[in-house]
């Protein structure tokens, strides 16, 4: 590309960075205990590596896979791709077994770039998938098989692409059940993707490049604080703060130090969050923060509140898909009009709730929410089976339950796969861990259906007390006396158990699946 940069023809070509790297070189881009960029540096590096990928033969629709923590060269990796027209694949480090030597299989990844952090699992995927892998680099230090990225990124011309063609990304879902498997769309530009369009965060993050700073609380191999907290700020020529690992009081101070004004975050950094001692709260200034953004998880209305008197009311709220559709969306003040509600869909998006046959419910009765799907459908990558599974005609679910208010605002009261079934009765676990986190006691709770002879299933809670508290008989008395004054019987546990802490993915989400699983070894329950 030739001359100046204008910002639309940018948006088509995958060059929106190389446009704020015009108009704003200097300015950070990217700050993390990694190192820095500056818009101009950044878009340097990313063209070097654009070239240095294209030089080893990938072509337009290639995959290209990262086990990168958040760190610069994940952002390098990623804009890399989606200006060399590559499909790129961030895979979730915190993977077990072989589930990144699979995923990069699965992509048909013919580049792979790696984390000196994640070393053993990156050998092992190289290693059975030589075949395919054209290059393979290595960031942070060296890795058995690898080239060093920055060697290779040595030299190569830095200058814009001359014929840039956009890319994509394809994320692969948590894989609760079986492996991960990779959501797909041809190619568009990032601000078309039904992910970035679904929470509509730009319009009411309002971002001012000349002032605002990004917050990235979670790992960037997430589609939320992807699209949130990287892909958005970045578009718009905000620089980001890449957190390492999530802990609440650095969270505190990383706002105060670079006077962070956009974040996103999920219930259980509310949480911990509030837990902290009051003369840790009260030692930091987050007055900068003007849009913090939550979902991934139903949040406890007590919780939401609770930040809303601390934080003031910037706290926006979304529920939405990686695998795209209209997704909801509530301001702070309608959330304060609402108290519970994850919004309402945007106009034409046509979501709805239906039973178990497919047939729409009443206003306010419980069923499965199913989202309009997008023009631009997904595919689950290499599975027609789970893709076809996952669409009622021109609808999908995520399994997700819920119900529509009067006004079509959204109430979320769990998933279908983690519906307790007690005595052909209905129970949301969800609101159970609600009342149980008011208790001062508890740290983090998740509810779950266990074996009951006379009923199929009765109601455990498993806790995470706070810091300080001892488990006993006493206490357990205690906790169900208090979910008891607040609930109706049948939703109350009927045991409880302790546990030092709950297994969750990395974007936050307790695995209700893994917590439940332990109870039903050796019966019948589908888990």
């Amino acid at each position: 590309m030739n001359g100046p940069l204008l910002i639309e023809e940018c948006a088509l070509n995958g060059m929106t960075l190389a446009f704020h790297a015009q108009e704003r070189p200097d300015k950070m881009a990217v700050s993390s205990k990694y190192g820095e960029r500056s818009f101009d540096g950044l878009n340097r590096r990313v063209n070097q590596l654009a070239r240095v990928l294209r030089g080893s033969g990938l072509q337009p629709d290639d995959g290209v896979a990262m086990l990168l923590t958040n760190r610069p060269e994940f952002v390098e990796v990623y804009y890399a791709c989606m200006r060399a027209g590559y499909r790129v694949t961030p895979i979730n480090w915190h993977l077990k077994g072989d589930n990144a030597s699979y995923i990069v299989e699965n992509s048909e990844a013919k580049a792979f770039i790696a984390d000196i952090r994640c070393a053993e699992p990156a050998i092992d995927a190289l290693r059975d998938n030589l075949k395919n892998v054209k290059i393979a680099l290595s960031v942070g230090g060296h890795i058995e098989g690898f080239d060093a990225y920055d060697d290779k990124l040595k030299g190569i011309d830095d200058s814009n692409l001359l014929d840039p063609e956009i890319g994509t990304s394809m994320l692969y879902t948590s894989g609760t059940t079986g492996r991960p498997k990779g959501v797909y769309r041809d190619r568009v530009p990032p601000s078309a993707t039904p992910a970035a369009s679904a929470t509509r965060t730009s319009d009411a993050a309002q971002y001012d490049p000349d002032t605002d700073m990004a917050l990235c609380t979670g790992p960037a191999y997430h589609a939320a604080p992807l699209v949130i907290n990287i892909v958005g700020p970045l578009t718009q020529g905000v620089g980001v703060v890449l957190m390492d690992k999530w802990d609440a009081q650095e969270t505190l101070q990383l706002i105060e130090q670079h006077e962070i004004t956009h974040t996103h975050m999920v219930a259980t950094m509310f949480h911990r969050l509030l837990s902290l001692p009051d003369a840790i709260k009260d030692k930091y200034d987050t007055r900068s923060l003007k849009f913090v953004i939550h979902g991934a998880a139903p949040c406890p209305v007590h919780v939401k509140q609770n930040m809303m008197t601390w934080f003031g009311p910037v706290i926006f709220e979304y529920y939405a898909a990686t695998e795209g559709g209209g997704g909801f969306f509530v301001e702070p003040q309608e959330w304060l009009d609402r108290p519970g509600t994850v919004g309402k869909a945007p106009i034409g998006a046509d979501n709805k709730i239906c039973d178990d046959d497919g047939n729409e419910v009443e206003t306010g009765e419980v069923g499965t929410i199913y989202f309009k799907a997008p023009a631009l459908k997904f595919v689950y990558f290499k599975d027609s089976e789970k893709t076809s599974s996952s669409y009622m005609g021109e609808y999908f679910t995520l399994g997700d339950m819920g119900y529509f208010d009067a006004d079509g605002y959204l109430f979320l009261t769990g998933r279908s796969a983690e519906t307790i079934i007690s005595g052909g009765v209905n129970i949301y676990p969800q609101e159970t861990d609600d009342v149980l986190l008011k208790h001062p006691a508890v740290a983090d709770v998740c509810t779950v259906g266990v074996p009951n002879e006379e009923w199929g299933e009765e109601v455990k809670s498993i806790v995470q007390l706070a810091d300080g508290v001892e488990p006993g008989d006493v206490l357990v008395a205690e906790l169900i006396a208090f979910v008891r004054e607040h609930l109706a019987a049948f939703k109350c546990p009927k045991s409880i158990d302790f546990i030092v802490d709950l297994p969750r993915l990395p974007s936050g989400k307790i695995q209700r699946r893994l917590v439940r699983a332990p109870y039903w070894e050796g019966r019948d329950r589908q888990i």
